[in-house]
């Protein structure tokens, strides 16, 4: 087995310590709409998830901090998506809606 055969190659001999670099995730392209759903998690939790936002990774980042503030609640950004918990669409509609964006509520 030579070394370009593995695929979890951490040291090489004579070559030391490799580092493997990780692709930088891409936002996706939307239609300039952001929706705002509800997820329903499990013992009867929820979080409402907001999609479509063009932002950069960083910029998504400080939007959900203001957001959560604003609902007083916490939450996280994954996969481009801003979830906040608990059914605060309205709020974050609103919200949204001052900072320019069309805002549509999606989902049951």
């Amino acid at each position: 087995m030579s070394i370009e055969d593995r695929s979890t190659l951490v040291f090489a001999t004579g070559v030391g310590r490799v580092k493997e670099e990780k692709p930088k995730a891409e936002r996706p392209l939307g239609d300039g709409v952001v929706r705002i759903q509800l997820k329903r998690l499990g013992g009867g939790k929820m979080a409402s998830v907001v999609t479509g936002i063009p932002l950069d990774e960083d910029e998504l980042k400080d939007l959900a901090r203001t957001l959560k503030q604003k609902c007083g609640v916490g939450g996280s950004v994954k996969d481009f998506n801003i979830e906040i918990q608990g059914d605060k669409r309205n709020i974050l509609k609103t919200e949204l809606e001052k900072k320019g964006y069309t805002v549509k509520l999606s989902g049951g």
